[in-house]
C-alpha cells in the first residue's frame, strides 16, 4: 500500500512538473513612431515565478518564452519610450507574434490589443482597421471602398476608386504609400476603365485619413491627405484571395536576423461581371495586372532601407453592341435604343519605383532620403458610330409590343473618334529631417526636388447627324434650321479637339513644423504649427514660363479636458494651395496655360471626439465643421471620372459643411459605423453668378456595419449602404455649366457579405485538413442587393422635330453576385 500510494504521488509530481513545464512563445518587432527599430528595449515576463527578461537586437527584433496556460504580463521599457503593458495566455508550445510600436508621448495598456490612435485622433486623423478593409464587400473593394464610407468622402461611381472630398474634386486628393506619394493615371474617362488601385489592401498595416486642415508636412493639394504604411513581416507567411472579379496572392518573408524582410504580391481584376450587368450588350475583354514588391533591409541600428516597386498594366478592350434604355415618366414613356458599330481599345502601363534611407543620426534625430520614379504610357484608340432611334413606348400590358417602341420621335447618329496618346515620367528626390528637442517637443522639416517630362497627344473628334441633317459644332454659331431651309455653312465636326504638348515642369518644395504636447491646469494640449513653401516653373514648346511660388502657414490646436466626459476639441485651418499638374494647365480645347497660377484655399475645421461606454463597449461620435474659401479657382467639368478644365484662374468659389460619424462595436469583438454628412459648394466664374460646382453632393449618409451569430460565431455579415443626393451632373462636356444646372438622380446602393469562418486567430479548427492555414474564410457578396438604378451620366439626343434635347440616363451596375475565397497560410 505505502509503495502504491509513493507511486501516485511520483506520478502526480511529474504531472505537475510536466504542465507547469509547458511553454509558449512570443516574438516580433518593435518599432518607433516613425518605422525604425528600437533596440535595447526590455521585455519582462511577470509569472507566476521568478520574471523573465529578454532585450530587442540591433533590428529590434525580440523572442521570449512564457509559461503555457497562465496569465503572464509583458512589460516593454526603454529609457526613451513610455512602457508598454500586454497581458496574454497562450496555450502550449503556442508561437504568438507581437509587433508593437513605441510611443514616446503616452503610455500604452491593453489585455490583447494596444491602442495607437490616442495622438491621431488629437491630430484629426481617421484610422481605418485593416481587417474592416479586407472584409467590407464592395464591386471596387479596397482601402477607397472603405473611404467611401467615411462623412464628407463622396462618389458615384462603384467602379472607380477615385473620390472627391468635401466639395473638392478627383484631383485635389494627397495619397501616400511608405511615405511615398502616387500618381493617378492621366487620360482615363470612365470607371470601368481603371482597373486595379496602386494600394494593395493585402500588403496594409496602417491607413491613416485627413479630410482637411492637415499639417504642413503633408504635400500640395486642396481636400485630403490618405496616407498608407505597408507592413514590416517577421515570418513567412501567405495570403490568397479569389472571387469572380478576380484574385490575388502575396508572400511575406524575413530571415532569421530579422534584417531582410519583403512582401511579393501580384494581384488581377476582371471587371466583365459588373460591365456586363449594365443595359448596355457589349464585348469586353479587360486586363487588369499588377505587380508590387516590398523590401526592408536593417543595415544597423544607424542605417535602415526599404524598396517599394509597382507595375502595373491595365488593357481595356470594348466593343459595345446594343442598348435600350427606358425613361421619361408614367405619362409620356420614353426609350432610347442604340445599335452600335466600332471598338475602343485603351492601354495604361505604369512603372513605379520608390528608395528610401533612414538614418539614426542621434538618439533625438533621424533623417529620411526618398527618391522616387514614376513612368505611365497610356493610350485611347477609339471609333465608334452610335445609330440610336427615340420613341414612345407602348404601355398597354395587353399588347403584344408592350414595352416596345410603337412609334419614333426622332433618329440620328454618333460618330466619335479619339487617338490619344501620352508619356509622362516624374522624378523625386526628399530628404526629411525629425528632431525631438525633448519626448513631448519635436521638429521636423523636409526639402523636395520634382521633375515632370510630359509628351501629349490629343486627337478627338465627334460628328452627330439627327434624323440625316448634319449639326455643327456649337462655337461656329451658325443656324442651322434644316429641313425648312438649306444649309450653306462649313462643314465641322460637332466637336473637335487637336493638340500636341511637350512639357517639362521643374518643381521645388518643402516645409518645417514643430508640435507639442504638454499639460494646463485642468486639460491635456496638442499643438502643432508649420509652413509649406513651393516654387515651379513650366517650359512648354520652348517658352518658359515665370517661375511661381506659394507659402502656405498651418495650425493644429487640440485640447483634452479633465472632464468626467472623455472629449477633445480640436481647431486646424490655414492657407492651402494646389500648383497646377499638367491635367490643369490644359484648357478645353486642348493647349495649354503654362503661367496657370496655383489654387488657393483657407480652411478653418472644427471638431470634437466624445468617448463614451454603451452596453460595456467603447464608442467614439466625432463630429466636425468646415468651412473653405478657394480664389484663383480653375472652373472644370465632370463626366463620369473624367475632368476637363478651363484652363484659367478666372472664378472663385466656397464649401461649408458638417461631418458627423459614431464608431464603436455595436456587436461585440466587431467594429462598425453609421456617418452622415452635408456640405454646399458653389463657384462664381467670370463674375456671372453663383451656380452649383460639379461636386456639390448635399447630402450623404453611409453604414458599415459588421454582425455575426452567437449561437454560430462562424457565420458572419458585413454590410455597406451609402446613400447621396444627386450631382449636378449630367450636362454634355461642350456645355455651358450655367446653361445646365440640372442634377442627377440621388446614388443609393447596398452591397451585403455572407461568410463562413473554418478558421481565423479566434476560432481555431480540429480539422486536420485545416492545419496548414492560419485562416480560411469562404463567403458570398452581393453588390447592389436591391437592384438601384444609379445614373452616371447622361447622353443627350436630340429630337429634329421639336428641337428639345433628352438627358438620357447612363446607369450603373445592377444586382451581382459573386463568390469570395479568403486563405492565409
Amino acid at each position: 500500500m505505502k509503495k502504491a500510494t509513493l507511486f501516485l504521488l511520483l506520478v502526480l509530481v511529474f504531472f505537475t512538473c510536466a504542465v507547469y513545464g509547458q511553454t509558449a512563445q512570443v516574438k516580433g518587432v518593435l518599432l518607433d513612431q516613425d518605422h525604425f527599430p528600437v533596440t535595447d528595449v526590455q521585455i519582462t515576463a511577470l509569472t507566476d515565478a521568478n520574471p523573465i527578461t529578454t532585450t530587442s537586437d540591433n533590428s529590434g527584433f525580440y523572442l521570449i518564452k512564457i509559461p503555457a496556460n497562465q496569465s503572464v504580463t509583458l512589460l516593454f521599457s526603454h529609457i526613451s519610450y513610455k512602457k508598454v503593458s500586454v497581458k496574454l495566455n497562450l496555450t502550449a508550445n503556442e508561437d504568438y507574434e507581437l509587433n508593437l510600436e513605441l510611443n514616446d508621448v503616452y503610455e500604452q495598456l491593453g489585455e490583447l490589443v494596444i491602442s495607437k490612435n490616442g495622438l491621431k485622433q488629437l491630430k484629426g486623423i481617421a484610422v481605418i482597421p485593416p481587417q474592416i478593409i479586407r472584409n467590407i464587400p464592395g464591386a471596387n473593394a479596397g482601402v477607397e471602398n472603405i473611404l467611401k464610407t467615411l462623412p464628407g468622402v463622396y462618389s458615384n461611381n462603384e467602379l472607380s476608386t477615385s473620390y472627391s472630398v468635401r466639395g473638392g474634386n478627383y484631383d485635389e486628393n494627397l495619397v501616400y504609400v511608405n511615405e511615398v506619394e502616387v500618381y493617378r493615371p492621366f487620360l482615363i474617362r470612365s470607371g470601368q476603365q481603371e482597373g486595379l488601385s496602386f494600394t494593395n489592401t493585402d500588403m496594409v498595416q496602417t491607413v491613416d485619413f485627413s479630410a482637411g486642415g492637415y499639417q504642413a508636412k503633408y504635400g500640395d493639394k486642396l481636400s485630403s491627405v490618405l496616407d498608407i504604411t505597408y507592413r514590416r513581416p517577421t515570418k513567412f507567411q501567405a495570403i490568397v484571395n479569389a472571387n469572380f472579379l478576380g484574385a490575388s496572392a502575396s508572400v511575406d518573408y524575413a530571415s532569421k536576423n530579422q534584417k531582410w524582410s519583403g512582401i511579393s504580391s501580384v494581384r488581377y481584376r476582371n471587371n466583365s461581371l459588373l460591365v456586363n450587368s449594365q443595359e448596355t450588350d457589349a464585348n469586353y475583354k479587360p486586363l487588369f495586372l499588377d505587380i508590387q514588391q516590398v523590401l526592408n533591409f536593417d543595415y544597423n541600428a544607424q542605417w535602415q532601407f526599404s524598396f517599394l516597386g509597382n507595375i502595373s498594366s491595365n488593357r481595356y478592350h470594348y466593343k459595345p453592341l446594343h442598348r435600350q434604355t427606358n425613361f421619361g415618366t408614367l405619362n409620356d414613356p420614353i426609350a432610347l435604343l442604340v445599335n452600335y458599330q466600332g471598338e475602343e481599345k485603351d492601354s495604361y502601363l505604369t512603372y513605379f519605383g520608390a528608395l528610401k534611407a533612414t538614418q539614426k543620426v542621434t538618439e533625438n534625430t533621424k533623417l529620411k532620403y526618398i527618391a522616387s520614379v514614376y513612368h505611365t504610357q497610356e493610350q485611347e484608340n477609339f471609333d465608334i458610330e452610335a445609330r440610336y432611334r427615340l420613341g414612345e413606348v407602348d404601355t398597354n400590358i395587353g399588347s403584344n409590343n408592350f414595352g416596345n417602341v410603337i412609334y419614333s420621335r426622332g433618329a440620328g447618329s454618333q460618330l466619335s473618334h479619339g487617338r490619344n496618346h501620352l508619356d509622362a515620367l516624374i522624378a523625386n528626390f526628399e530628404v526629411k529631417g525629425f528632431h525631438d528637442l525633448t519626448n513631448d517637443n519635436q521638429v521636423e522639416w523636409g526639402a523636395k526636388y520634382t521633375y515632370e517630362d510630359i509628351r501629349d497627344r490629343l486627337v478627338e473628334w465627334e460628328q452627330i447627324d439627327s434624323a440625316g441633317y448634319n449639326i455643327p459644332a456649337l462655337d461656329l454659331d451658325i443656324k442651322n434650321n434644316q429641313p425648312y431651309q438649306p444649309y450653306y455653312g462649313p462643314l465641322a465636326p460637332f466637336h473637335y479637339v487637336r493638340a500636341t504638348n511637350f512639357v517639362k515642369i521643374n518643381r521645388i518644395s518643402g516645409y518645417a513644423q514643430w508640435s507639442k504636447r504638454g499639460n494646463l491646469t485642468h486639460a491635456d494640449y496638442w499643438i502643432n504649427a508649420g509652413v509649406r513653401a513651393h516654387y515651379w516653373q513650366v517650359n512648354a514648346q520652348g517658352y518658359e514660363s515665370k517661375g511661381q511660388a506659394t507659402i502656405s502657414p498651418r495650425a493644429q490646436f487640440s485640447i483634452k479636458p479633465y472632464w468626467v466626459a472623455d472629449m477633445v476639441f480640436r481647431i486646424s485651418g490655414g492657407l492651402y494651395h494646389q500648383p497646377p499638374f499638367y491635367r490643369e494647365l490644359r484648357k478645353m480645347d486642348g493647349t495649354l496655360n503654362p503661367n496657370l497660377k496655383a489654387q488657393q484655399a483657407v480652411h478653418v475645421v472644427l471638431g470634437n471626439d466624445y468617448t463614451f461606454q454603451m452596453g460595456d463597449r467603447p464608442f467614439t461620435l466625432t463630429t466636425e465643421l468646415y468651412y473653405k474659401n478657394l480664389t484663383n479657382v480653375n472652373v472644370y467639368t465632370l463626366d463620369n471620372v473624367r475632368i476637363r478644365y478651363f484652363g484659367d484662374n478666372d472664378a472663385k468659389a466656397f464649401v461649408y459643411g458638417a461631418d458627423v460619424r459614431i464608431a464603436g462595436e455595436f456587436v461585440p469583438g466587431a467594429e462598425s459605423w453609421f456617418s452622415v454628412g452635408y456640405l454646399k459648394t458653389q463657384e462664381n466664374y467670370q463674375n456671372k453668378g453663383w451656380i452649383a460646382r460639379p461636386t456639390d453632393q448635399r447630402l450623404k449618409f453611409a453604414l458599415l456595419f459588421q454582425d455575426y451569430m452567437p449561437v454560430l460565431p462562424r457565420f458572419k455579415i458585413y454590410l455597406n449602404l451609402i446613400y447621396n443626393t444627386g450631382l449636378p451632373g449630367g450636362s454634355p462636356s461642350y456645355g455651358d455649366p450655367y446653361a445646365y444646372q440640372n442634377r442627377l438622380r440621388d446614388y443609393r446602393r447596398v452591397d451585403a457579405g455572407f461568410s463562413y469562418v473554418f478558421k481565423d486567430a479566434k476560432l481555431n479548427s480540429d480539422k486536420k485538413w485545416l492545419e496548414p492555414f492560419k485562416e480560411l474564410t469562404v463567403g458570398i457578396e452581393l453588390f447592389n442587393m436591391f437592384n438601384n438604378q444609379n445614373s452616371i451620366t447622361n447622353t443627350w439626343v436630340r429630337d429634329v422635330y421639336t428641337k428639345y434635347q433628352y438627358a438620357v440616363p447612363n446607369y450603373m451596375t445592377t444586382r451581382v453576385f459573386s463568390l469570395k475565397l479568403s486563405a492565409r497560410l
